[in-house]
C-alpha cells in the first residue's frame, strides 16, 4: 500500500504542476483516479508537507508549496 501512495502522490504532483491549485475532482479527473485512490495520495502529499488545502466555496482546494 505504501507503493501505490507514493506513486498516487506522483500522479497528484503532476496534475498539480503548473497550476495555481485544483478542486479535488479536478485533480481526481486530471490524474484519472478513484476516490480513496485520491485520498490515499493527498494523505502522502499533506504529510511531506507538499502541498496545501484551503476551502473556498464548499469545495477543498489543493496547492503545491
Amino acid at each position: 500500500m505504501k507503493e501505490k501512495a507514493g506513486e498516487v502522490a506522483g500522479k497528484i504532483w503532476n496534475a498539480l504542476n503548473g497550476t495555481e491549485g485544483l478542486s479535488t475532482a479536478q485533480i481526481k479527473k486530471a490524474a484519472e483516479l478513484a476516490d480513496k485512490e485520491l485520498y490515499l495520495g493527498l494523505g502522502w502529499l499533506l504529510r511531506e508537507d507538499k502541498v496545501a488545502t484551503e476551502e473556498v466555496k464548499g469545495k477543498v482546494i489543493v496547492t503545491l508549496k
